[in-house]
């Protein structure tokens, strides 16, 4: 009794026929080429669709010599905005053809991303996406001979690492100037960990726009980025508070502190204006609704798959890129009483 052979799977070549398009017009649909049209891009979407066909990135990785895997290395991915920076990368990543691999890190030493490099690169990774916000992880990197590019997500890189980042202290400022121009003369700052590369750059520019307006900043607590952290910070002030405004490093801090004030019997707005940061999809029903300042973390996805395109293609390109933020205005701020 002889056994029948299992059907062959479906080949690109077998799409271009269907389709009536050369091979490699459907290599260009498949990689996500933009020089193709839309009318023809349809035609063998079609045709994959109807034949069922799926990429052989084994064989691909052969011919290429490359793995179309990116690694991404993460501390604190629990936070909102390490969180959904991971999100817009993978994302950015899978649009431009690449699978993701993620290696989180419990703690931040050079030993623990040495051992995430040495992973990474077992793996095979054509480049590697850095998503650890502290001040030492960029000198931690330069140390190391890795051999693929490395992105360094929310830095200015140094030069051994590209880097993409929001610009956070434009953020601060776009927040502090708000208030400033509401009327307000003394505007405290509830900071984030001062070992994250964000946090400091909100703080100097929550400071110089103070600074520059002739305005005390010498109102700073800081924070773990928790809205525990928030509520307690904010009972502190509520319980002698000098500031008619609060600028927060972030909207979960932001969301413990006007509990605090409610419990308190502080109104916000009319007796403490609050400014977050990240603009999470729950700022918006917050009691009040919460003025922050919004983070694109697509945009920031994006970008950093720009630059680490244009190092695997061989290219040349820029090695940083900054992501503007945008200042979102709710019903938390207004005129001092």
């Amino acid at each position: 009794m002889t056994q029948s052979k299992p059907p062959r799977l479906p080949r690109l070549e077998d799409v271009a026929e269907l389709a009536g398009v050369s091979h490699q017009t459907v290599s260009r649909v498949v990689n996500n080429h933009p020089n193709v049209s839309k009318a023809t891009r349809e035609k063998v979407e079609s045709a994959i669709a109807q034949l069922g066909y799926r990429r052989n990135t084994a064989a691909r990785s052969l011919v290429t010599r490359r793995s179309q895997t990116i690694g991404v290395l993460g501390n604190e991915l629990s936070q909102y905005g390490p969180a959904n920076t991971l999100l817009g990368v993978e994302q950015a990543a899978r649009d431009a053809g690449y699978f993701v691999s993620i290696a989180a890190l419990r703690e931040v030493s050079r030993e623990a991303i040495l051992d995430a490099v040495r992973h990474f690169l077992d793996q095979s990774v054509d480049g590697i996406v850095v998503i650890v916000p502290h001040v030492g992880t960029l000198a931690a990197l330069a140390e190391l001979p890795i051999g693929v590019p490395v992105v360094a997500v929310g830095s200015d890189g140094n030069e051994a690492v590209g880097g993409v980042r929001v610009d956070q202290r434009r953020g601060a400022e776009l927040a502090v100037r708000h208030l400033i121009e509401q009327g307000h003369r003394r505007i405290g700052h509830i900071a984030g960990p001062q070992d994250w590369i964000d946090a400091v750059a909100r703080a100097d520019g929550w400071r110089g726009t103070l600074d520059s307006a002739g305005l005390d900043s010498d109102l700073m607590v800081e924070g773990d980025w928790s809205a525990g952290s928030g509520y307690e910070i904010g009972r502190q002030l509520a319980a002698g508070h000098r500031a008619t405004a609060l600028f927060v490093a972030n909207d979960q801090m932001a969301m413990g502190v006007l509990r605090a004030f409610n419990e308190a019997g502080i109104k916000v707005p009319q007796e403490v204006s609050v400014v977050g940061f990240d603009d999470q999809a729950e700022a918006a029903y917050f009691s009040p609704p919460l003025t922050t300042v919004r983070q694109d973390f697509e945009e920031l996805g994006r970008r950093c798959m720009d630059i680490m395109l244009t190092a695997l293609n061989g290219t040349e390109g820029p090695r940083t890129l900054v992501v503007e933020p945008e200042l979102v205005l709710r019903s938390s701020t207004a005129p001092p009483a």
